[in-house]
């Protein structure tokens, strides 16, 4: 891949990317320039959430049986906020199979399944 042209005058050669949708620039002229519109970072195909027709869409009564399991804000927010989490996350067979249970009628049922499954393979 050779030298890049920067976006905004089509002239130079670009050294830098704008930070919200890494369009190449030159300086700081034209990143002035392109600053005048709004831009933002282009969604990727590995980041967009997977599309799911009306077919797969389930959906369930929210029953809670157990009020003292859900989890309070701030543990929700620990939650989302966790390294560990939001990297585990990213693995596409993790993706998969919250997707599957999910979409299932009986998201308990196939939970267990999976879960049975897995402890069957330790």
């Amino acid at each position: 891949m050779g030298p890049r042209l920067c976006q905004v005058c089509n002239e130079a050669q670009s050294k830098y990317k704008c930070p919200s949708c890494l369009a190449p620039y030159c300086s700081v002229a034209c990143f002035k320039k392109h600053k005048e519109n709004p831009c933002a970072l282009p969604v990727s195909s590995l980041e967009k959430p997977p599309t799911t027709g009306p077919e797969s869409r389930v959906d369930r009564p929210l029953i809670i049986e157990e009020p003292s399991e859900v989890l309070q804000r701030l543990q929700l927010e620990a939650v989302a906020s966790s390294s560990e989490i939001c990297s585990a996350l990213k693995d596409e067979n993790l993706q998969k199979l919250i997707l599957n249970i999910d979409c299932s009628p009986d998201a308990e049922k196939v939970s267990g399944v999976i879960y049975f499954n897995q402890d069957q393979r330790t």
